[in-house]
């Protein structure tokens, strides 16, 4: 009675529930003078837990795989009441022992119930000294197994209690993180590692709609292990637990994810087998629609958990999951994984909605200097352009004539940029993933640069981006690529024009050059290549000799109406 008492005694002062149950199973092979012990917590009809005293850890590894309750340690699942034998090969349950098992013929199995549910079973075999465990054993049991019911209650609502002040703290971090404005991808990154710590989980992964197809999810963030395999990769949207969540707007649970056919291999998951899954690179990482073995890199993953993420631009999943033989998530982990969800998505939300206000504050501003751009520096242009006109009936010498007759032609010309400038300020480039036909004709210039040993100027005049399709604007770009190419290999030039011009219903690109002359360079595929894009909407090419040298190309073709 004094041992059962200090036994009960440690029980209460324990507060972590892996050193609590340990305690119970080392304390129930203490009072009964047995060989070995074992707690089996029980989890849907099966042992999801098994906690051996008595045997060292090489042993355990000899002897594989732990009980899931078959046999005699199910008969006690099944009929949660004492059990006590003095042969457990003779009862009719009796499943036998694995290979490198140790014999094993006097037993006592004991209920522990937590609240009048069953938490898991004691299991004690091989009294010492040859014996059988008695009545007296088993009344000392059932009695500690009652104190070790009211331990692991008071452990779980200490687990309970930390793991809400954990939550609440790392919420807090990420409401931080968000109204201090930090970029989306950081805030996620967060959110996935915060849940990953608070949820006790050894991976975690964002997945957000992907931009290459409406029926797949794309890992944007991933932390944890085996996370930097699986950035990036792909899994279909139907079919994988991340697309179930999605689709049904609900958490979707597996207690091990090597057993389960909703499962879908996530790269550091995939095992061998049928299905596939996208790499970054394009590739496909084969795999069973189980998440298995880490392809190789000695990682198996059993259970997981994966909540929607409900956004306007699309629908996500937040995933998580455990390194196989650690437990299943429960309710309470799932309820606090979807509140991370909820910040997930007031992320998404923000980030969203601040990009969409920066980008309106920049078209304002632009806005706002095309006018007055036009407003003031080319009506000033232009009334100095028509005042120099005039004043060149007064002036009596030719030479004067002349270069007051240059200075209006500069203007002309500056007045010219400045509109191609103005159109390039009021252009947003949609329909080319917002880049802008003039901002791909300067990138292709400046691109020349290198097999030049000079940057090309360039000047482009009227609206490219609004008034040039994009079909029309790829084979721009094309010829002009392929027109600097050829002056590059060829011409053998120091200074070289390109202008692009788009007028109501023509769009025209010049490239003049003062290298050797169209006479003495090798007649290439390119111009045909060029002929024939402008050929195709009804254009032309003309390949000209200017009085003072070099070459100019000019490539025009209609507009559309």
């Amino acid at each position: 009675m004094r041992s059962l008492l200090d036994a009960v005694m440690g029980l209460g002062r324990g507060l972590e529930l892996p050193q609590v149950l340990r305690g119970i199973v080392e304390a129930a092979v203490t009072l009964t003078d047995a060989e070995y012990g074992a707690l089996g917590v029980v989890g849907d009809g099966q042992l999801s837990q098994f906690l051996p005293v008595g045997m060292s850890d090489e042993l355990m590894e000899m002897i594989g795989r732990t009980p899931c309750g078959h046999g005699i340690l199910g008969e006690l699942i099944r009929n949660p009441a004492p059990l006590r034998l003095t042969d457990l090969s003779r009862h009719p349950r009796s499943y036998g022992f694995p290979a490198n098992h140790p014999p094993m013929r006097t037993f006592l199995g004991v209920p522990v119930r937590v609240r009048d549910e069953v938490f898991g079973n004691l299991y004690l075999t091989e009294k010492r000294g040859g014996g059988s465990f008695d009545a007296d054993d088993e009344a000392v049991v059932t009695t500690l197994s009652i104190a070790a019911g009211v331990a692991i209650d008071n452990a779980r609502m200490y687990h309970e209690s930390r793991r809400r002040e954990r939550w609440l703290e790392a919420l807090g971090e990420i409401t931080r993180s968000l109204l201090s404005g930090t970029d989306a991808d950081d805030v996620l990154r967060l959110i996935a590692e915060r849940a990953r710590e608070v949820a006790g989980a050894d991976c975690a992964a964002i997945l957000l709609p992907s931009a290459a197809s409406a029926d797949q999810l794309t890992v944007s963030v991933a932390c944890g292990t085996g996370a930097s395999r699986i950035v990036g990769l792909r899994v279909p949207a139907d079919g994988s637990l991340p697309g179930m969540a999605v689709r049904s707007g609900r958490p979707v649970v597996t207690a091990d994810l090597r057993a389960d056919p909703r499962a879908y291999p996530l790269g550091s998951d995939a095992g061998s087998g049928s299905g596939s899954e996208d790499a970054p690179d394009g590739k496909a990482l084969n795999g069973k629609a189980v998440d298995g073995d880490a392809a190789g890199h000695g990682v198996a993953y059993g259970p997981a958990v994966a909540v929607p993420l409900q956004v306007d631009t699309g629908h996500g999943a937040l995933r998580l999951s455990r390194l196989a033989g650690r437990p299943a998530f429960d309710d309470a982990e799932v309820t606090l994984i979807s509140g991370f969800a909820d910040q997930a998505v007031i992320a998404l939300e923000l980030a969203r909605r601040r990009a969409e206000s920066e980008e309106l504050t920049v078209l304002h501003d632009r806005d706002r200097i095309a006018r007055d751009l036009h407003d003031l520096a080319i009506q000033r242009l232009f009334a100095t352009g028509i005042t120099l006109q005039s004043a060149t009936r007064l002036i009596e010498r030719p030479e004067a004539v002349e270069r007051v007759g240059r200075a209006v032609n500069d203007l002309d010309t500056t007045i010219k940029i400045i509109r191609s400038t103005i159109f390039g300020l009021r252009s947003t480039g949609d329909g080319r993933d917002g880049r802008g036909l003039r901002r791909d004709l300067t990138d292709t210039v400046q691109r020349a640069a290198g097999p030049l040993g000079f940057t090309p100027a360039l000047r482009i005049e009227g609206p490219v981006d609004a008034a040039v399709p994009d079909e029309l604007a790829e084979h721009l770009l094309a010829v002009t690529a392929e027109a600097l190419s050829n002056a590059a290999r060829h011409a053998r030039a120091r200074r070289l024009d390109v202008a692009v011009a788009v007028t109501a219903d023509e769009l025209a690109l010049t490239v003049t050059d003062d290298g050797v002359g169209v006479g003495s360079a090798p007649h290439t595929g390119g111009l045909a290549n060029m002929r024939a894009r402008a050929a195709m909407h009804g254009g032309r090419l003309t390949v000209e000799a200017p009085e003072d040298g070099g070459t100019r190309l000019v490539w025009s073709v209609p507009l559309p109406g």
